[in-house]
């Protein structure tokens, strides 16, 4: 059995390349035993194995999922949130969300979510900062598996809808190079009354910092990393409530 494997960020650096092909001997293979196949054809590359999680056909797999030939495997290493169109634009659920290599109109976001019957709109707006607990930071690139991040940025904006009855959200995130002050993302929020738009954008970076395929590269005077979810171990399966990572030179 041939396995075609999608690799990102700093998982891609390890392994040498973007995309790796995998011969197995048997005729089938849960996600489990490719994690584990992995770390044994990798081991300098194990500890990053053991925390990434296997998205088979851009969505999370549990580990007894049998795979075959014919899926779309990719190997996500810990968030931070494909190749890109030739526009360079990707849009989906009625233009809600985003993913482009521009500059994010923070207006353009935030007027997707204004509705009659809301009397509240939020906007979060990340950006780049310099420094980090002393540490400069000169720029940020920022990298996604594009169909499934799409796909996990609808999720959280149907989350929302569902549980503040009503609510809008829109999302916009920026890949590529994003330099100091530039903005990276636009969660913007609706919602009849306040209380609830308040709750509904927090609840929206934090997820979108648990669950979408999006990484990000810090680069520093004097080197560089790649940064994914750094307070405890993520799971991106979990479901709502995890916590998220606060550090890393943006929002």
């Amino acid at each position: 059995m041939k396995l075609q494997l999608l690799l990102f960020a700093g998982l891609a650096e390890q392994l040498g390349g973007s995309e790796l092909t995998l011969h197995i001997e048997q005729d089938s293979l849960t996600v489990e035993a490719l994690k584990e196949k992995l770390a044994e054809l990798y081991p300098h590359a194990a500890r990053s194995l053991q925390q990434s999680f296997i998205a088979v056909n851009q969505a999370y797999a549990e580990p007894e999922l049998l795979l075959t030939e014919k899926d779309e495997i990719a190997v996500i290493p810990p968030v931070s949130g494909g190749e890109p169109t030739e526009e360079d634009l990707l849009q989906t659920s009625g233009n809600l969300v985003c993913i482009t290599k521009d500059p994010i109109s923070v207006e353009e976001v935030t007027g997707k979510v204004i509705h009659p019957n809301h009397g509240a709109t939020l906007s979060f707006v990340g950006t780049t900062r310099e420094f980090t607990f002393g540490k400069r930071t000169t720029l940020l690139e920022y990298e996604a598996y594009e169909p499934m991040a799409l796909k996990t940025m609808e999720q959280i904006c149907s989350e929302i809808g569902e549980r503040w009855d009503g609510a809008l959200c829109a999302i916009t995130h920026r890949l590529g190079s994003v330099g100091i002050g530039e903005i990276s993302v636009v969660i913007a929020v609706s919602a009849p009354h306040r209380a609830a738009a308040y709750e509904a954008s927090r609840y929206a970076i934090e997820r979108l910092k648990q669950i979408v395929p999006i990484w990000k590269k810090e680069i520093w005077e004097d080197g560089s990393e790649w940064k994914g979810h750094q307070l405890g171990p993520w799971d991106p399966t979990a479901g709502p409530g995890q916590s998220t990572p606060e550090g890393g030179g943006a929002a």
